[in-house]
């Protein structure tokens, strides 16, 4: 019996997911993506996770990307499946796309801890997070051209709207890992710490995240997930559009009295 490819821990308003190839650095097999794409709808659909925390076992890599001999060569139909997880992966149609959040619409705050280096797909999991807390001494990058593939697990659509077009474009088409100073420099990343302080920094993240509202946290990123590339007038329609719930909330009540009554809030979701 091997260890599972993705670990799920909730506690405390939190899921952590644990990438858990460490002796292939995290590289995404087929069963890592239908776990993957199975706990991301877990995260979605449980009212009592309000944030998410996404890392990978070990000391040298966050994820690695695809394994190129085992999830590529399934789905380039160079072989057919072998096991219950390549049946699982062609057999539900969403797995590959869910498991890297490419088009998964999850309106709850995701963190990404970077204790190792993220290449390729494991740079385009990065991208799909809205906070990033990474160990100074890894390295980050699309690196598909060089193996003759394309970042399609969303790099080539988030890396340009993430960063200015002409770095993006150097990232992609160079496909060359860079330091993670240089990622922290042009904004892909929020923090760089030490290694052994990453996880912790993030679970910190976290817990204060899922300590705020979690209907005005949800309507935050909803706002900003559906306004992205319109205009400000869109924009602010949308942003009325979705704050509206959240002032008619229980919530909205007891977020400004417990500051007038110096306490903690004591926010339900409703």
């Amino acid at each position: 019996m091997t260890d599972p490819h993705l670990l799920l821990d909730v506690r405390d308003g939190m899921a952590v997911l644990t990438m858990n190839r460490p002796e292939k650095r995290n590289a995404l097999s087929p069963e890592m993506l239908v776990r993957m794409a199975q706990a991301w709808r877990q995260v979605r659909d449980d009212d009592s996770i309000r944030v998410a925390v996404l890392t990978g076992a070990g000391e040298k890599a966050f994820c690695a990307g695809a394994d190129l001999g085992r999830l590529i060569t399934l789905m380039t139909r160079q072989r057919g499946p072998e096991d219950e997880w390549d049946e699982a992966l062609l057999s539900d149609k969403e797995a590959f796309a869910d498991g890297l959040l490419r088009g998964f619409v999850l309106d709850k705050p995701v963190i990404s801890a970077i204790q190792g280096d993220a290449l390729a797909g494991g740079t385009e999991l990065v991208l799909a997070t809205d906070l990033r807390v990474a160990a100074e001494d890894v390295t980050v990058g699309l690196t598909e051209v060089a193996r003759g593939l394309i970042p399609g697990g969303g790099g080539v659509s988030r890396l340009p709207r993430q960063i200015p077009r002409a770095k993006a474009m150097e990232i992609l088409l160079l496909g060359e890992p860079m330091p993670v100073a240089e990622a922290w420099r042009i904004g892909l990343v929020n923090e760089v710490l030490p290694r052994e302080q990453v996880l912790d920094r993030a679970l910190d993240l976290a817990r204060r995240i899922a300590g705020n509202g979690p209907i005005a946290v949800r309507a935050v990123k909803e706002a900003v997930r559906r306004s992205e590339g319109t205009s400000l007038e869109e924009a602010l329609r949308i942003e009325s559009e979705v704050g509206g719930p959240v002032f008619r909330s229980k919530d909205a009540v007891e977020g400004p009295l417990a500051f007038m009554e110096k306490r903690p809030p004591q926010f339900t979701g409703t």
